[in-house]
């Protein structure tokens, strides 16, 4: 796994990729946010040494390097899921270049179904804690010494400062910020009333099939994580109604502009 890491890492750094400090991963409907980068390369997956490519029509699946408010970024446009065919190395693999390029700091993005009823549709939740309901973890394996050790503290999986810190721009910026729970779940089909159910008694605000993994990779590579939902619909089950994928979409789409104002706020403090 290190030689195809770092093989991957060679060939960016040939192509003249700088020393990115954040990393973004971005969700479902939600690539806006790369038209507020000064972008200096983009480069498809399919070129990268080891990249996995993105199956999901809404995911662009390029590596962005470029400026943001003059911070250097990395964004992943486009995530691997569990779902598409692939193990926990590959969905991980992105987060793992990053780190290695020089990344310390992962923000990440998703679109999520509402388990909390006051929630409202295209809205936003900043995610405080999850619950990984996936068949698997990405540490699971040889450990790779050299990025983290064996036995990773998960206590605080997302950065109390960077919490802190988004509240306020919320708070400045007069845009709605839930906090909550988050929980993967494994898809792509969506969950029935039954597991709604399973789910809010689990305690999740929110469920989505994505993120986890890439969380915990990044914790155990010692980044500091912040995370946002959007909340696409709402999963209540003694009121649901049969999903429609474009209203997702739809409601991404309509939360993007907030969620881009937060996202460049936060990076222009860090």
């Amino acid at each position: 796994m290190m030689q195809k890491i770092n093989e991957a890492v060679a060939f960016l750094q040939k192509q003249g990729i700088g020393n990115p400090k954040v990393g973004i991963v971005l969700g479902t409907g939600l690539g806006g946010l790369v038209n507020n980068v000064d972008i200096s390369h983009s480069i498809h997956y399919s070129e990268i040494p080891h990249f996995p490519e993105s199956t999901v029509e809404s995911h662009s699946g390029r590596l962005i390097f470029g400026t943001m408010n003059g911070q250097h970024v990395v964004v992943m446009n486009g995530r691997f899921h569990f779902y598409e065919g692939y193990t926990f190395n590959q969905i991980t693999f992105g987060v793992r270049v990053m780190k290695m390029l020089g990344v310390d700091t992962l923000l990440v993005s998703n679109a999520a179904g509402g388990i909390n009823t006051h929630f409202k549709p295209a809205s936003l939740m900043l995610i405080d804690d999850h619950i990984n309901m996936l068949p698997g973890n990405p540490l699971v394996g040889k450990n790779l010494d050299e990025l983290g050790s064996r036995f990773p503290d998960m206590s605080a999986p997302y950065d109390a400062g960077l919490i802190a810190r988004m509240e306020q721009i919320a708070a400045n910026e007069s845009i709605e910020l839930n906090k909550g729970v988050y929980v993967a779940w494994i898809g792509p089909s969506l969950e029935t009333r039954a597991e709604y159910r399973f789910i809010k008694v689990m305690g999740a605000d929110a469920v989505g099939m994505s993120t986890v993994p890439e969380v915990i990779v990044a914790r155990h590579m010692d980044m500091k994580v912040l995370a946002i939902s959007v909340i696409t619909d709402l999963c209540d089950p003694d009121n649901l109604k049969p999903a429609n994928i474009n209203d997702i979409l739809a409601n991404a789409a309509r939360a993007e502009k907030d969620l881009v104002k937060l996202f460049t706020r936060l990076i222009l403090e860090l």
